[in-house]
């Protein structure tokens, strides 16, 4: 349910008239190759396409309003190969609505040594020409990506990836809309939030729906569909005993296929792209949607558990930039801890929701009892999550703005068995140690909800913090409480000053 074919990085090269037509004509070769080559790179998921060479004010200011309004136009990358007049660019950038990535290269690689004259020296000065660009948007308050290097090497096309990749995800928040069904879990606090200034900050909405909503599209569903999505199941995952045909469960399987047919229904009717529930409000719902929301989670929609819509979005938000990565994103808890005198750990889960990306081999398709609710037993998955490099990420609102908060850690696989535990579960080791990261996260109101990537890293996490002006706080190697301390005091002062700028 994530497309993103059509969708386009458009890339500007700055100059001025000063330098004589065929200057401009090298400038304009030149930026057609460097395009062309990103287009070709395998880690910019969409076209790069070459806008032209930026002259004037005038030129500016069309190819920013022509941005703003094409649709598949995701971002823009601008690069100043000469001296670029920056004045000339305020109306423009004052203009511009799409996230900007700076990229700060030069066609060479090299130094020409022997031929090096001041021709070549007036052609390649995209090291001051950048520089007086990059204080223009540093003048106007510009948050943008930077990136420094040669544009054939890796490293930088890797940067601008995780750039484009992370537009790609705030192109798809304007205008989502995410369902609240049911309201949040009664007296939670961290699952509340603002949904107008979320609108506003973000570009996606929330708006609340009953349970009834989704049951009038599960009774709809019909008997042939119930059979081919339990072969579905059958095809896999490995369905316990009680599960298969003939088995004292079999009835219960058939219930969660009816509600998944129901839920997507509900979802693709709505044009959503995510939403929540609650098992306060479950109504006519015989059970608790386990392994549905599993499966549209690993489909790419956004969840959040017991009414947690800024959750939601940010895991759908995640599972755009994950898309052809290795990895998986998914909704998770921190649940319980593991101490130890020599390492202590946090072993994540929820009571049904875990997306099966994080899934190590195939999963168990299981039924158990849930004390929780009051209704049938429901189906789920249960799993392992793979070892390995991860982040886990949570989006708050402070009442002044919203702070997203990222822990780096690494998931290590279970000590021992979990033979009687029915959920699925990540082990991870929370950077710097769980301690230090425990404290800052809960000296920063970091919530217990959490979106968990093996796929993503915290540097895209970064970029979306800028795209949307918000807060960020990271937890990792180099974090210690003191500092941390500060840092949301000097926060405090800045976003109370600057907030309504940004």
């Amino acid at each position: 349910m994530i497309d993103i074919t059509a969708k386009e990085v458009w890339f500007v090269t700055g100059s001025q008239h000063l330098y004589g037509e065929e200057t401009l004509k090298q400038v304009a070769i030149n930026s057609e190759e460097i395009v062309k080559n990103l287009d070709a790179s395998s880690h910019i998921p969409v076209k790069m396409v070459y806008k032209g060479v930026l002259k004037s004010s005038d030129e500016v200011e069309q190819l920013m309003q022509e941005a703003n309004f094409e649709k598949n136009c995701i971002g823009i990358v601008a690069w100043m190969h000469t001296f670029s007049p920056a004045k000339m660019w305020i109306r423009g950038l004052s203009l511009l609505k799409k996230p900007l990535c700076h990229l700060h290269t030069q066609f060479n690689a090299e130094i020409p040594w022997q031929t090096i004259n001041m021709d070549f020296m007036n052609l390649n000065q995209s090291a001051h020409g950048d520089r007086e660009f990059g204080f223009m948007m540093s003048r106007m308050r510009k948050k943008r990506k930077v990136v420094v290097g040669h544009w054939k090497a890796d490293k930088v096309q890797q940067k601008l990836g995780i750039w484009t990749r992370v537009a790609l995800a705030w192109d798809d928040l304007q205008g989502a809309k995410f369902a609240r069904i049911g309201d949040n879990m009664r007296e939670v606090a961290v699952t509340e939030g603002d949904k107008v200034e979320a609108q506003m900050r973000f570009g996606f909405s929330v708006n609340g729906y009953d349970s009834s909503d989704v049951v009038k599209h599960i009774k709809q569903v019909s008997d042939q569909q119930v059979q081919d999505l339990m072969a579905v199941y059958e095809a896999s995952y490995n369905l316990t005993s009680s599960l298969k045909e003939g088995g004292s469960m079999r009835e219960s399987l058939a219930e969660a296929a009816k509600i998944e047919l129901g839920l997507r229904a509900f979802l693709e009717e709505g044009n959503f792209k995510g939403f929540t529930d609650t098992f306060e409000n479950l109504g006519e719902l015989r059970q608790l949607p386990g392994i549905a929301t599993q499966r549209l989670m690993a489909d790419g929609y956004g969840f959040g558990g017991e009414g947690d819509w800024k959750t939601a979005a940010l895991l759908r938000a995640v599972k755009v930039m994950n898309v052809g990565l290795e990895g998986g994103t998914s909704f998770m808890e921190d649940y319980t801890y593991h101490f130890t005198d020599d390492k202590s750990y946090v072993l994540g889960s929820h009571m049904l929701e875990i997306c099966p990306s994080i899934a190590a081999g195939k999963p168990s398709c299981e039924v158990h009892p849930l004390g929780i609710g009051g209704k049938e037993d429901p189906v789920r998955l249960v799993f392992n999550s793979p070892a390995g490099n991860a982040i886990n990420a949570s989006l708050i609102d402070m009442g002044n703005r919203f702070r997203l908060l990222v822990n780096e850690v690494e998931a290590v696989e279970p000590m021992q068995d979990l033979p009687n535990l029915p959920v699925a579960r990540v082990l991870w080791d929370a950077k710097p140690d769980l301690e230090t990261a425990a404290t800052a996260w809960i000296l920063a109101g970091g919530a217990h909800h959490t979106i968990y990537s093996q796929a993503i890293t915290t540097e895209y996490m970064e970029d979306f913090a800028d795209i949307a002006g918000i807060e960020l706080l990271v937890m990792d190697d180099k974090t210690n409480i003191r500092d941390f301390k500060d840092k949301i005091n000097a926060n405090e002062v800045y976003y109370h000053l600057f907030q309504h700028k940004m």
